[in-house]
């Protein structure tokens, strides 16, 4: 059985891609390793791990080039939030931590509301606040 989920990225500078997460959120794992040649972060309250890797030591576990996230996108990683009030402070926390909000916070029909963003290296995240009791039917 599939017990957990882990999403490994390939970041430039390790040290500042952890200062990056972990100012918008996201906490240190401390089962695993946070050195200066990888670092492990919680999300949310499932705890799913991210893993930051150096480019090169990502490369060697998928033994496939390492796509230029500036250039396309591949993934879209998104974050439940719990309110309106959360998305607007994840973009917020996001621009003064360094990343670039790509989508501003905004209704999306009248039952969801989110934001987008791209952290440090390029990977594009969104957060979402889904009002589950206005969710179109069918």
């Amino acid at each position: 059985m599939i017990n957990q989920l882990w999403i490994n990225l390939p970041v430039k500078d390790v040290a500042k891609a952890r200062e990056f997460f972990v100012k918008i959120g996201f906490t240190l794992n401390p089962q695993y390793g946070n050195g200066p040649g990888s670092a492990s972060l919680l999300v949310g309250t499932k705890s799913t791990c991210v893993m930051l890797f150096p480019e090169a030591t990502f490369q060697s576990f998928v033994m496939n080039e390492v796509a230029d996230p500036r250039r396309a996108t591949e993934v879209l990683f998104s974050i439940g939030a719990d309110s309106r009030a959360e998305v607007d402070e994840m973009a917020q926390k996001v621009a003064a931590a360094g990343g670039t909000v790509f989508a501003e916070p905004s209704a999306k029909g009248d039952w969801m509301y989110g934001c987008g963003f791209i952290d440090p290296d390029g990977h594009r995240w969104n957060m979402l606040y889904m009002d589950m009791s206005k969710i179109p039917k069918g």
